[in-house]
Formats: structure tokens, C-alpha cells, sequence
């Protein structure tokens, strides 16, 4: 019965874990940039959405763990790395939350997704995943988001640090995945610059509330 109790509270604190994770790594590739927009606009033009969903959840993935290594093996030889880091991301959500609080109140001009529908240049295939490994990897904010961010929330863990990677890891192939192929069923929803309002609305409630979560924390 003992051994039965013991089984039950590990599953439930790696299914918790994992969930967590998952949630985490969601809420932060949800907010709209420069590369979300490519992959919609990808997925519109039925264009080269495999190799451009693979580039972002691989990477996601690699940075993830990088992160959950890195940080974690970091905050076990100085504890305090753990407020330090608190304090950052902390402070950065916020900051990223009133950013798309603002987008909200004050759309960019042509903020609506505008899908081109002409059939695909020779070579454009190419020039697709150059231009996404591009927006993956030269984008600073996806550092802060995945090794610094789910890096140290990871950390938080515990032993139970890889499986809210992977929670994390999953989220980022379960929206690319999304995003590309769901893309096509929302060019006419995407079109309206209402829909992007909506959703850095939700962005901004999320990246304030977890801001303000990790400076309490720290």
C-alpha cells in the first residue's frame, strides 16, 4: 500500500511538472513577433510548413535544454543565481507584458496577417528556411525565453527539472505545429486586426501575472 502511495505521489508530481512546464513554454511562444508571424504566414501560403516547424520546435527544444542544464547546474553552485534570475525575468515579463498591452491599445499599422496567395518563387523553399533559422536564432528574446526564463523556472524543480523541459519542449512543437497547419482553416480570421488585439490581450494578462509571480518568488 505504502509502495502504491509513494508510485501515485510520483506520478503525480511529474504529470504536474510536465503540465507546468507545458503551460509555461506556451504562454511564452504565443506572444506575437516576427517569427509566429512567419510561420502563419507560411502555413497561409501552404508553403515550405514542414521544414519551418521542424527549425522552430528543434530549436526550442536544443535552447530548452541548454537552459535546464545550464541554469540548473548554476543555481546548485550559487543559490542566490536563483533570486538574481528571479529578479530579471521577472522584471522582463512584466516589461513584455505592457508591451503587448500596448499593441493592444494601440495596434501597428499592418498588424493583421496579410497571406500572399501567388504561387511560390524557384528557390523560395530555401530562402523560407534561411529566413526562419534566422529569426530563430538572431532573435535575443528567444534566448531570454528559453534558456533564461524556462531555464530557471525548470531549476525551481528540482529533480523534476527535465520533465518540465520537456513539458516545455512539447508546448513549442505543439504551437509551431499549430500555427503552421492550422494557418490555412485562419487566413480570413487573421486578416482582421481584432484577432491580434484579442490575442496579445491574453499575452500581456499572462506575461504580467507570471512577471509578477517570479518577483514575489525572488
Amino acid at each position: 500500500m505504502y509502495v502504491l502511495f509513494t508510485v501515485g505521489v510520483m506520478t503525480h508530481g511529474i504529470i504536474t511538472a510536465a503540465l507546468a512546464g507545458f503551460g509555461t513554454g506556451l504562454s511564452l511562444i504565443m506572444a506575437i513577433g516576427a517569427q509566429n508571424a512567419f510561420v502563419l504566414r507560411q502555413g497561409a501560403r501552404r508553403h515550405a510548413v514542414l521544414p519551418v516547424v521542424a527549425i522552430c520546435a528543434v530549436s526550442d527544444a536544443l535552447l530548452i535544454a541548454l537552459g535546464v542544464a545550464g541554469v540548473g547546474a548554476f543555481v546548485t553552485a550559487w543559490p542566490a543565481a536563483l533570486t538574481v534570475v528571479g529578479l530579471a525575468g521577472g522584471t522582463f515579463l512584466i516589461g513584455y507584458g505592457i508591451l503587448a498591452a500596448r499593441r493592444v491599445l494601440r495596434p501597428a499599422p499592418g498588424a493583421a496577417l496579410t497571406a500572399d496567395g501567388a504561387a511560390p518563387a524557384p528557390g523560395s523553399a530555401r530562402r523560407a528556411v534561411l529566413t526562419c533559422l534566422a529569426m530563430t536564432w538572431l532573435n535575443p528574446h528567444v534566448y531570454l525565453d528559453t534558456v533564461l526564463l524556462v531555464g530557471s523556472l525548470a531549476a525551481d524543480r528540482g529533480d523534476l527539472r527535465w520533465v518540465f523541459g520537456i513539458g516545455a519542449a512539447v508546448s513549442s512543437l505543439a504551437w509551431f505545429g499549430t500555427l503552421g497547419y492550422g494557418a490555412r482553416l485562419l487566413s480570413g480570421l487573421l486578416s482582421r486586426p481584432a484577432a491580434w488585439r484579442v490575442l496579445d490581450g491574453f499575452v500581456a494578462v499572462t506575461m504580467v501575472t507570471m512577471g509578477g509571480l517570479l518577483l514575489a518568488r525572488a
